[in-house]
């Protein structure tokens, strides 16, 4: 279920499933490859459901506020574990870590993708997306 009245930070980035969230991508038709996120060419790609269960592949904390632009987020910073997860038979992706501690974070912890509120610099909110220690409950 999506959360109430934001939008996700990008078109065509996050579907919700009666299972919960699942990131939006294309496959290629002539090779089988899976890119995320999702390629706006209907001649070439399919759109495709990626997995939201996979395991993290490496991770980093980014300590310190990134520059402007790019980064759109609040003045207020803190850090937060950024890593890459390897989604179950498909492709490895870049994505927020939440709901563990960084000491905890450990290669091929098994993540599930969450929904994660972002708020804009100008305090709108939005929704991107996170992957989480997988606990195998559920979505």
């Amino acid at each position: 279920m999506p959360m109430a009245h934001a939008e996700p930070i990008a078109d065509d980035l996050l579907e919700w499933t009666q299972d919960g969230p699942r990131l939006v991508g294309s496959r290629d038709r002539a090779t089988g490859r899976i890119v995320f996120p999702a390629v706006a060419d209907e001649d070439r790609f399919d759109r495709v459901l990626l997995p939201a269960r996979g395991r993290l592949w490496s991770w980093t904390v980014q300590r310190f506020r990134p520059k402007s632009p790019p980064y759109a987020g609040a003045e207020a910073f803190e850090p937060y574990a950024v890593g890459y997860v390897q989604l179950d038979g498909a492709l490895i992706v870049e994505a927020r870590l939440t709901g563990v501690a960084f000491d905890a974070l450990h290669i091929d912890m098994p993540m599930r993708l969450v929904p994660l509120p972002f708020a804009l610099a100008s305090g709108e909110e939005r929704i991107s997306f996170a992957f989480a220690p997988d606990d195998g409950a559920g979505a």
